[in-house]
């Protein structure tokens, strides 16, 4: 295929060709893979910058995304890439091969460290996902880091300014936030909830957003979809569920005092403040796991309402978002439901042959193109990890789809989904902030990150 790059394709391809080390915020549906894999093209082939590149990505997206799209456009075309994944035997032989362009999944970002491989640059696609400063795979990419002449690091939701210290320090080498989380955290922020010496969390200084801000802003630029692209309309509903009298009873017992007693390895018992919130979010879906393991059942409250909207499709695609295994479960033994899981399921539902879909987001938010299957998303549980639900929203919400894009969350009154909505705004308005800081600014002369150029 032919590829007519946009203004701001061009511009952010450009970006990474003249910052050794770059931080893209690219809204979900801008093309951030073919954006940079057409600058590394460039840098392989027109300026002979660099000769070995590693991208790291999301299971599937490592898989399926990145050698679709290399293979998909002409201007691409001479770029040789091995995927290194599968069985340790598998990813040896990938890692063998003769290529421009290795790619494998996070998950062995550790191994590959191991192997003793050098590359010249590196490419980061879900930055995100390297923002715990503590995980192995974190460690392993900081000790790479240093061999790569350039680097990359992609993402469309960056999170809050504290998750800037691992995100930009893995790109910059701790260069413009410190090399140390504990100095960045006495820099710019003030202890918040704590019990005596006992931290739970921290909060901003006065004006210290707007300087983390200033101090990344020459690598990195941010745009939002809706500045760049023609996008459908999306519309963002709430579908309340009510529960019944002994239903709430059950639901207030278990809030207050961590506990549904059923019979021996039968309790529901929720040991601290973080199963707690799982259990409520368990009993507002309607099925709960025991002490045992097993699933028990308390309401059909939010199957029944799915069944309303199920009908309401009218035989128009649903893309229903689940979290909890017996939530998939309960739902494909009323419904005619089909997990999404394989190549098979993504061209089937692509295809219109799959009326009601079933997802789950941390396995499929990132890189699947969906908006040719449909339009509409239901949420059967609300979930507290914004970039995850942002991700599986903009599989629909994106280039490509023809109609508006209706999101629906199923909400049961009174308990902790509401909870859930009103963090997902919330953060969503922090993260706005970094977004706007970095906003690039395209035939202007005002252009954030580059401010020099003009």
């Amino acid at each position: 295929m032919k590829y007519k790059a946009h203004d701001y394709q061009q511009y952010a391809a450009e970006f990474i060709l003249e910052h050794p080390v770059s931080c893209l915020i690219l809204d979900m549906g801008l093309g951030k893979t073919v954006i940079t894999l057409t600058a590394l093209w460039n840098l392989l082939f027109d300026y002979f910058a660099v000769g070995s590149i590693l991208v790291i990505a999301p299971k599937r997206v490592a898989e399926n995304t990145w050698p679709a799209e290399i293979e998909k456009w002409e201007h691409l075309a001479g770029i040789n890439f091995s995927v290194v994944m599968g069985s340790r035997v598998q990813r040896e032989a990938a890692l063998g091969r003769k290529a421009d362009i290795y790619i494998i999944n996070r998950e062995n970002v550790v191994w590959l460290w191991e192997q003793g491989m050098r590359f010249d640059m590196i490419v980061v696609d879900e930055l995100s996902s390297f923002k715990s400063p503590k995980a192995q795979r974190f460690k392993a990419l900081k000790k790479m880091r240093p061999m790569a002449q350039r680097i990359v690091g992609l993402t469309g939701t960056p999170g809050n300014p504290m998750d800037l210290w691992a995100e930009i320090g893995i790109l910059d080498m701790g260069q413009r936030l410190g090399r140390f989380i504990g100095g960045f955290r006495d820099r710019f922020f003030v202890p918040d909830k704590r019990n005596r010496e006992i931290i739970y969390s921290y909060k901003l200084r006065e004006g210290a957003e707007d300087k983390i801000y200033e101090l990344i802003s020459d690598i990195t630029i941010s745009m939002k979809a809706a500045d760049y692209l023609d996008m459908p309309e999306c519309i963002y509903n709430r579908v309340s569920v009510r529960l019944s009298d002994s239903e709430r009873k059950l639901y207030e017992t278990m809030e207050t005092d961590m506990i549904l007693r059923f019979g021996e390895g039968e309790d529901i018992d929720a040991v601290n403040a973080a199963a707690l919130s799982g259990k409520l979010q368990q009993l507002s879906n309607g099925a709960v796991y025991d002490e045992s393991g097993n699933v028990k059942v308390i309401h059909d409250r939010k199957l029944d309402a799915l069944e309303d909207l199920i009908e309401a499709a009218n035989g128009k695609p649903l893309l229903v978002a689940y979290w909890y295994h017996h939530d998939r479960e309960r739902i494909m033994e009323r419904f005619a439901a089909r997990q999404i899981d394989s190549r098979k399921d993504i061209a089937d539902w692509n295809a219109g042959k799959i009326p009601v879909a079933l997802i789950h987001p941390a396995s499929a938010g990132h890189g699947l193109n969906l908006q040719e299957g449909g339009s509409a998303i239901v949420w059967f549980s609300p979930i507290w990890s914004l970039e995850l639900y942002q991700q599986l929203n903009a599989r629909l919400w994106r280039q490509g789809q023809k109609h508006t894009v209706v999101i629906e969350h199923l909400v049961t009154e009174k308990s902790v989904d509401e909870d859930i909505m009103r963090a997902l705004e919330e953060k969503d308005d922090m993260q706005e902030s970094l977004i706007t800081a970095v906003k690039a600014r395209i035939g202007g002369a005002e252009y954030a990150g580059r401010a020099d150029d003009e």
